[in-house]
């Protein structure tokens, strides 16, 4: 039996999961796709009082499963971006932000027991 039996690698290439918000879309960076393991749908569920939102991955046919990660894409960007106007102006007046005017980051926490990601957007910066 080794000492390092139940020790796994350390993966540096993840880094921190966050979502960036802007006037464009949300965007979600590679630590949250590889944080997820690569899920191609998931579900977004907000929880206007808290001003949280999370990430969690579903079948397809979950009702409003929504596409996530595409393996096939042919660019090799790791992100998913979504532009949906009602999702921003949802998010906008949850928070009552101007994204006209400024965009903002918010980091994500895993949810290892929920298989999710969560975002409090109460922490949020804005973006430079």
């Amino acid at each position: 039996m080794s000492l390092l039996e139940n020790f796994k690698p350390f993966n540096f290439n993840e880094g921190v999961p966050y979502v960036s918000i802007t006037i464009n879309g949300m965007t979600f960076n590679k630590s949250v796709i590889m944080k997820l393991e690569y899920p191609e749908y998931v579900r977004l569920l907000i929880d206007e009082e808290t001003k949280r939102i999370a990430v969690q991955p579903c079948a397809q046919d979950t009702p409003n499963a929504a596409t996530f990660y595409n393996k096939e894409k042919k660019s090799n960007a790791l992100s998913v971006r979504w532009n949906g106007r009602d999702l921003l102006n949802t998010i906008q007046g949850i928070m009552h932000w101007d994204l006209s005017k400024c965009g903002y980051r918010v980091d994500g926490v895993l949810l290892k027991e929920d298989q999710a990601m969560l975002f409090d957007l109460t922490q949020a910066s804005e973006l430079k």
